[in-house]
């Protein structure tokens, strides 16, 4: 195959992302060294007044060592630095938004209001913040977004020159038709990402770089900390056998999940590996296992630009953040220039960049992604000084949202795409983390097989009911009633997946999509995190499977809480539906939670597998509802839409939601999960936090 040609046998006689960039580059050749001459003299000039001179002086001095760090990486003197002085650059690069430095920064809009004014802080900061997410382009060869956006700094600056300061708005509609206008060539990328493993500057980096030499790390351009210089060397210290073993659960995990949705993996030739960085070892071993599928790796980086979503989570290739407050200072920065014009040339763009690709696009097969686990809890702060979207903004985010999956779901069809997602933790976890590791990879390859036959029991009892009522007890106040789908016959239906290790590692879980009429109460966890974010104290009520009230404790005032569950958990909807009802059965990770004290560090892909959970969104088979799937008993899965995504046939937009936030209740906060039948009796799945179903006993023994 070409890929295992280029890598194990030294050819490149094909494009890379050098070339793709060319024509980007030779657009700005002239420009750049006109910016960065302009730049160097607001250094030094006083043709703007104070205090906004020294803000310019600082982003100019900015983007100069940007400009500076891309021709030494385009001229090969980079690579001839030692590795204390790419060490020391990386600190340097990245310092002044970590926690110490933070507050003393323009990067922060609570220090850039007290310094430059509420109204040109909040503008400003938002715009320090893009200026900052162009480190890494310098390493990619991306001098055409270097240059446009010093050009932007630039137009502003001269705006500040004289005697008269600009309105704020002038500047805010710089900003605005900036976006507007290149937003056509960020977009255009972002597609061409997709679907051109030509664009392969994470590829090679995986596969030609000396892995034992830690110096590779640095050629990404993300901020490098011990997590990722220690999962290195400790993936480095395994024998190849254990590597090639991480790597065939994950990409096993992968093609399985085509086999068992009954989806022709043969008509792709496309992945879209996501991983940490440090995990190059692994990440090489699954290059060529995928290789054999006929599947090349299409790679990019994670959300950097506002205008890419920028702290929403919106994850690829990644490294430990610097500072998390940031990006959530940063996350609606879009607020500053969002509007009706400019979506809906945002979605005119994108489906334009999609037809132009439309081959290569359906050649796309779906993320393979290997999430981390370990970092410490994080309890974001509100300021006041951030960007936030108006109501106006909320729903036209809502709109993008829906608008843009229907047009990605035209090119890159959801019946005919799959995923997988396997997780590790980092050496941040604490002086345990070579014992957790290795725990976590027990866990990730629990016997399949023994745990679909202990499901199938669980299953076939929850199928007898009409509905399922789950119970907290403690502090747990959770009394919820779900409503399941109606089986017409039960020798050849089931209402529940049996999810093993495939899409989702590890084993396992049962799960469905409940019927919403009749699924009412109380959803309630003392703490859960979701997407980076620590919850407290989260309540959610239903109403005939809609979220009817939501509360949480995490700040001081009921109206910030709101804000908050309303922009993080309902994605500024005004209501979601319960699109998932499960009940996990790994209680081997459960376990290992508990005797490692690292319960509120697992992620969320191996904590819905400790106790019941429960989605808020769209279903699981949103966009491939009418996809006929079967579980290994040869039943047909028909609980695959509920009353909302029903809608899918009159109107898209009313039934998808383009979101599903998992929240788990743990087995010691768990009382019962109890089946009600037709007839008015009942069975426990679960009594006092423990498996009851005849032949589950096994599940109880981590518990004991």
């Amino acid at each position: 195959m070409k890929y295992v040609h280029k890598y194990e046998m030294g050819k490149d006689d094909f494009v890379g992302y050098r070339e793709i960039w060319q024509p980007y580059r030779e657009e700005v050749e002239e420009r750049f060294p006109l910016c960065m001459e302009r730049l160097e003299k607001i250094e030094t000039e006083e043709t703007v007044q104070e205090p906004y001179r020294d803000y310019f002086r600082q982003a100019a001095a900015f983007l100069r060592e940007i400009g500076r760090l891309e021709e030494e990486i385009a001229c090969g003197a980079w690579e001839q630095k030692s590795p204390e002085e790419k060490s020391e650059e990386n600190m340097r690069l990245y310092q002044e938004v970590l926690p110490e430095h933070y507050g003393n920064s323009y990067a922060s809009p609570a220090f850039a209001a007290d310094r430059l004014g509420e109204g040109f802080g909040k503008l400003l900061s938002a715009l320090y913040a893009d200026f900052r997410s162009l480190i890494p382009y310098a390493f990619e060869s991306r001098i055409y977004d270097i240059t446009i956006f010093s050009e932007l700094l630039v137009e502003i600056y001269n705006a500040f020159e004289g005697e008269e300061l600009p309105q704020e708005r002038e500047i805010q509609q710089m900003i605005y038709w900036f976006f507007h206008d290149y937003g056509e060539v960020f977009t255009e990328i972002s597609v061409l990402a997709q679907a051109s493993p030509e664009l392969d500057f994470y590829t090679r980096i995986i596969m030609e770089s000396n892995l034992e030499d830690l110096q590779y790390l640095y050629r990404y351009g993300a901020y490098i900390t011990e997590n990722e210089r220690k999962t290195a060397e400790f993936l480095n210290s395994l024998p190849q056998e254990q590597i090639q073993a991480m790597a065939d659960t994950y990409t096993e995990g992968y093609r399985i999940g085509f086999e068992v949705t009954g989806k022709d993996l043969s008509k792709k030739k496309f992945v879209d590996l996501r991983y940490p960085i440090g995990f190059e070892r692994m990440m090489r071993a699954a290059v060529k296992n995928f290789a054999k599928m006929g599947l090349e790796p299409v790679m990019m980086r994670s959300a950097e630009l506002s205008f890419s979503g920028r702290g929403t989570g919106s994850r690829s290739v990644e490294s430990t953040s610097p500072n998390r407050q940031y990006e959530f200072d940063h996350k609606a920065d879009r607020a500053l220039y969002l509007d009706k014009s400019l979506v809906e040339r945002r979605l005119e763009v994108l489906k334009t960049a999609y037809e132009a690709r439309k081959k290569e696009a359906a050649w796309y097969a779906g993320p393979a992604v290997v999430e981390t686990f370990g970092q410490a809890g994080f309890e974001p702060k509100s300021s006041p000084c951030a960007w936030q979207y108006t109501e106006k903004q909320q729903k036209l985010n809502v709109y993008y949202s829906n608008m843009a999956s229907q047009i990605t779901n035209t090119y890159i069809r959801g019946e005919e795409r799959s995923f997988t997602i396997i997780a590790y933790p980092i050496p941040e976890i604490g002086p345990d983390y070579q014992e957790i590791f290795a725990k976590t990879v027990e866990v990730n390859t629990l016997d399949y097989k023994l745990y679909q036959e202990i499901q199938q029991k669980i299953i076939d009892v929850l199928d007898e009911g009409e509905s399922v009522r789950i119970t907290g007890k403690g502090k747990n106040t959770t009394d919820l009633t779900v409503a399941l789908y109606p089986l017409k016959d039960r020798n050849r239906e089931t209402a529940f997946e049996n999810c093993v290790a495939d899409v989702n590692i590890p084993v396992g879980e049962v799960f469905t999509s409940p019927v919403l009429k009749g699924t009412n109460g109380r959803l309630h966890v003392t703490q859960v995190y979701l997407s980076g974010l620590k919850y407290l104290d989260l309540e959610l009520e239903f109403k005939d499977g809609m979220i009817c009230s939501y509360r949480c404790g995490n700040f001081k005032t009921e109206q910030e809480n709101l804000a908050f569950l309303k922009e993080n958990l309902l994605k500024h909807h005004e209501t979601l539906p319960l699109g998932e009802f499960a009940i996990g059965t790994n209680t081997t990770a459960y376990r290992m939670g508990i005797d490692y004290q690292i319960q509120d560090r697992l992620p969320i892909l191996i904590a819905e597998k400790t106790g019941p959970h429960f989605a808020v969104g769209d279903t699981c088979y949103s966009w491939a509802e009418d996809t006929p799937i079967f579980n290994p008993d040869g039943k047909e899965i028909v609980a695959r839409e509920n009353e909302i995504s029903r809608l899918r046939k009159e109107d898209t937009q009313k039934a998808y939601f383009s979101c599903h936030m998992d929240i788990t209740i743990p087995y010691d906060e768990l009382d019962c999960i109890t089946v009600q039948k037709k007839d008015g009796t009942s069975v426990d799945v679960i009594r006092d936090g423990k498996f009851v179903v005849p032949g589950t006993e096994l599940l109880n023994r981590p518990l004991e």
